[in-house]
């Protein structure tokens, strides 16, 4: 079996796992390993455009993340064909899709990420292993020793020995690999003491996850799929969901995740107006044409992530296996196809076509699942619904202040669906911190989580679960990891040693993040463009 060595592991290259490598390869040697083959999770293998909240293009997020959102706008102005309005505005909005200020396609996301990255690589600094899954960790006591992971194509194991391991993959998998403590699903308000939390635990109740895609609409063409499989049983799919919804899941109404009353979605391919809430059509549209010269492109492209496609007959987050793991997420597939030849048949809109060339798949999918939610570590410190949430803290502007800050983040608690059955929840936030105790594990001393997987709950999950916050989330742990290694101490000693927490602090703020919220804020200014699907 071949072996590596290097001083900090990163499993998982998606968007806190590449900020992770960002900020630690600069001074140490990093592996990083992705289990597609493309970097950049929810962005790019996932294709999900960012949720982000309304202050962002000034504040409420790294220095990185917004040169990273910057160099998307550049790459456009300078490889694609824009009109002189679009090439002129600041904040081009590739797609003019309403769920964010930056909607743009997987493959300038990849692009931008990995020439970002590039330095690193070419100095040697940091390595990528794509299509690399992790199946196996030797630990000592509190201390992981090595991982080991199977390359997806050769089935060839390597084992990979570090000082740090930082876990950015999607669903925590290091977590139950290298034994450190963690959680999954929802814990009981007896445990939490959270308003919205359930009155006994359900760890098999995670939120659904969605396989997305991206499609276009050809007028006067006939683009409709095969029949998918198990189409009969989703077009007849009714969710058992408490509070109820509305009927078929396979329909274009629904239920308003706030109000909970049904609402019946526009859809109205290349005629939904260019403004908020106009419909499915322009919510994640990645590709709007009128941005472009004349004759370049003469459809618009959109990613599809609505109710209608989030899985919640299986908990992703506890899948016992590789496999397991793979069938559920087949399944899902099931339904997305369905859902799209839904609307080429019974909706009548034959002309949506699926673009398997946006996604990077010959099954016309993403490369991977949309995961909402991920085993959790059971943290130095745990973020909980009343330190974050609007109703538990009235009258007030901020969440709960901590005075062991690595970054900020603004977005609603957020759950969609889950396994469990119930239906949305959606709860008010204030703008919150990101407290370096969430992401220091109990027990073990030397594996940092770097996305999902930090110390929140099943409640508070929703709103520390998105793009921006995610990416600093990572960014924390890569610094903290450096930091570690370069003072020799542990992730715990900088918590728990003023003198430590404030030189690591002191060191964020020079890279540029942005450890506490303005006092003067406008809640209505940094409203999210919507709830995150």
């Amino acid at each position: 079996m071949k072996e590596l060595k290097t001083d900090i592991l990163i499993i998982g290259g998606g968007v806190g796992g590449c900020a992770a490598a960002l900020a630690a390869a600069s001074s140490f040697q990093v592996i990083l390993t992705e289990e597609s083959d493309w970097i950049g999770g929810q962005l790019t293998s996932q294709a999900t455009p960012p949720d982000e909240h309304g202050w962002i293009e000034g504040f409420g997020c790294t220095k990185s993340y917004r040169k990273f959102r910057n160099e998307v706008r550049q790459y456009y102005k300078n490889n694609r064909p824009l009109t002189k309005k679009a090439k002129a505005n600041p904040f081009l909005n590739p797609g003019n899709g309403w769920v964010s200020p930056l909607c743009a396609e997987p493959i300038v996301y990849l692009r931008v990420l990995e020439a970002g990255l590039a330095e690193y690589v070419q100095k040697g600094n940091l390595t990528i292993l794509t299509e690399h899954f992790p199946v196996s960790a030797d630990t000592n006591g509190d201390k992981v020793k090595s991982v080991t992971l199977r390359n997806l194509q050769s089935g060839d194991d390597v084992t990979i020995r570090a000082e740090y391991f930082v876990d950015a993959t999607e669903l925590g998998e290091l977590l139950s690999l290298t034994k450190t403590e963690f959680v999954t699903g929802s814990e009981s308000q007896k445990e939490t003491g959270e308003p919205s939390a359930k009155e006994f635990a359900e760890p098999n109740n995670s939120q659904a996850f969605s396989v997305c895609f991206a499609m276009s609409y050809h007028e006067g063409e006939n683009h409709t799929i095969e029949k998918p499989q198990n189409y009969e049983f989703w077009r007849d799919f009714v969710p058992n969901l408490t509070p109820a919804w509305s009927g078929k899941l396979l329909s274009l109404s629904g239920v308003n995740p706030r109000t909970m009353q049904p609402i019946k979605y526009n859809f109205a391919p290349h005629k939904e107006e260019n403004k908020a809430f106009a419909g499915l059509w322009t919510y994640r549209r990645i590709l709007h044409r009128e941005n472009f010269v004349a004759n370049t492109y003469d459809i618009d492209i959109t990613l599809v992530n609505y109710p209608q496609i989030d899985y919640f007959l299986k908990d992703l987050s506890n899948a016992e296996t590789y496999e397991e793991k793979r069938r559920f997420v087949d399944e899902a597939k099931q339904l997305s196809l369905s859902f799209l030849y839904w609307l080429q048949t019974e909706a009548g809109f034959a002309s949506l076509k699926l673009r398997g060339d946006v996604a990077g798949t010959r099954d016309g999918l993403a490369k991977m699942p949309y995961v909402r939610e991920s085993r959790r570590i059971k943290a130095e410190f745990t973020v909980l619904e009343h330190h974050v949430s609007a109703a538990c803290r009235r009258n007030e502007i901020h969440a709960e202040k901590f005075a062991d800050s690595v970054g900020i983040g603004f977005y609603r608690i957020d759950l969609h669906p889950t396994v469990g059955g119930d239906n949305y929840l959606d709860v008010e936030a204030l703008p919150f911190q990101i407290p370096l105790g969430a992401l220091i594990p109990e027990r073990i001393e030397n594996l940092l989580p770097a996305c999902k997987n930090i110390g929140t709950t099943h409640v508070t999950n929703g709103c520390y679960r998105l793009h921006p916050i995610e990416w600093n989330i990572g960014e924390a742990a890569g610094n903290l990891a450096a930091f570690c290694l370069e003072k020799n101490v542990k992730p715990r000693e900088v918590r728990n040693d003023a003198k430590l927490l404030g030189e690591f602090q002191d060191l964020l703020i020079r890279k540029g993040f942005e450890l506490e919220w303005r006092e003067n804020l406008n809640l209505a200014d940094g409203e999210p463009h919507r709830h995150a699907m």
